[in-house]
């Protein structure tokens, strides 16, 4: 048996590694759970870096990986733990490179500066925090380190700066202190180390309307790309995401140039041995790519998507990758042609009424094929009191459909709604009665 641990590790991601070719000769260990890592007031990181690694020095057998799908600080703390077991991997200098958000801009822009908005860093606790900002209006506000665009603001004008400072200000530090600890054990360039997780990037706005995805890994410096996913975004700003589609429907020539901006920048931020996936922008107007950002983990939420299409979880790139050997993945094996991620949401604060029964789930998902449903709020609760939802929406629940064409996805999709009951109560001062969505 070869002995594998996994970083915040839950039952959900646990059944799908138990699909993967091999796995009955694999023991799967938790290195603390999903919800002792992402659930809490706070990011566990001095307990994380402590504890785990004390837990994989003590192990009394061989630790043949150390891997993790989720994002902060799961991704940013990967390198350390498989250091203290002399595990190969990307360094974290590389790591950080991507997940810093200004870091990473600096690097993009060394080898793809076309492709990079204007961008500064912000410090949001300085006297005049907007004097420092040398990107026009409109532009993003967000920290160098979050998720989910916790904390990402769109600033048209000097009130709405305003208006995001206070936010930012006291919400801020849920990030901010953890990651800091973790840049401790960075050797950071000046003008990275000046910006640490208490500041925030101004970036320009990106004129585009198609957003995708690339997955891919590096693999001893050979940049892969395996699969390009869809991002349909939706919201009053168009800043939170309504679906991951998969396979993208761009033009076969657009995705090639991204790949090859994808392996470029990759190369030169020097990560290796490891996965990730980065996001584009194309503008059909202007033929212009834009780059967002770089993730240094699979996306866990593309995973039943390459299930459904290719036939397996892209945790194997991710456990090959582990395990030191060269990933095998797939291609159109699956059951559908196509697939998708739909984030059902809500635009204003409610309180939860009723969500459906898990057998109301599991008939939905008998009678619409190719379809599995998450709940992502519980009877109770207030949408305003839910963790690192993006500035502008509450994501309700995540339907992950497959299907043969656009038009069957979609007629899934709508029949899914109609049967799930969810019904929501505005809070008090908003509207007088409840919605029933899906209804």
């Amino acid at each position: 048996m070869r002995h594998v641990f996994v970083v915040g590790l839950d039952d959900f991601h646990l059944r799908q590694l138990h699909t993967l070719p091999g796995a009955d000769e694999i023991y799967f260990h938790p290195l603390f759970t999903s919800a002792e890592l992402k659930q809490q007031d706070a990011f566990p990181v001095a307990r994380l870096l402590d504890e785990g690694r004390r837990t994989l020095r003590s192990f009394p057998q061989r630790v043949d990986a150390v891997i993790g799908y989720w994002d902060f600080p799961v991704s940013t703390v990967l390198p350390i733990l498989r250091a203290a077991v002399g595990l190969p991997g990307p360094r974290l200098e590389a790591v950080l490179r991507c997940e810093h958000k200004y870091w990473s801009r600096l690097k993009q822009a060394e080898v793809a500066p076309e492709q990079v908005p204007p961008f500064c860093a912000v410090d949001p606790f300085a006297e005049e925090p907007l004097g420092q900002c040398r990107v026009g209006f409109p532009f993003w506000l967000k920290p160098v380190k979050a998720v989910l665009s916790h904390l990402g603001f769109r600033i048209r004008d000097a009130d709405d700066f305003e208006r995001a400072l206070p936010v930012i200000r006291a919400s801020i530090g849920r990030y901010a202190e953890p990651f800091n600890l973790i840049l401790e054990h960075a050797a950071l360039p000046p003008e990275v180390a000046a910006v640490d997780g208490w500041h925030c990037i101004a970036e320009g706005m990106i004129a585009a309307r198609h957003q995708v995805t690339q997955e891919g890994y590096v693999w001893r410096g050979d940049v892969r790309v395996y699969g390009t996913v869809d991002s349909l975004r939706t919201g009053p700003v168009g800043s939170s995401f309504d679906r991951y589609q998969y396979p993208s429907q761009l033009p076969a020539a657009v995705q090639a140039r991204m790949t090859a901006v994808t392996q470029r920048v990759m190369r030169h931020i020097g990560y290796d041995m490891g996965p990730f996936n980065i996001e584009h922008f194309w503008d059909p107007a202007t033929d212009r790519l834009s780059l967002l950002e770089i993730n240094t983990r699979i996306s866990k939420s593309h995973a039943p998507l390459f299930r459904m299409v290719d036939g397996q979880y892209h945790h194997r790139v991710m456990l090959d990758l582990g395990l030191g050997r060269e990933p095998d993945f797939p291609q159109g094996r699956g059951r559908c042609r196509l697939a998708a991620k739909f984030m059902l949401r809500h635009f204003e604060d409610a309180r939860v009424e009723r969500v459906p029964t898990p057998a109301e789930i599991a008939a939905v998902e008998a009678a619409v094929p190719c379809t599995r449903i998450l709940m992502e709020v519980a009877a109770g609760e207030r949408l305003s009191d839910l963790r690192d939802q993006d500035s502008y929406s509450y994501e309700l629940a995540t339907l992950f459909i497959g299907a043969d064409s656009n038009a069957e996805l979609e007629v899934r999709y709508r029949e899914c709604l109609a049967r799930l009951p969810l019904v929501l109560a505005p809070v008090q001062g908003r509207g007088d009665g409840a919605s029933e969505l899906g209804a």
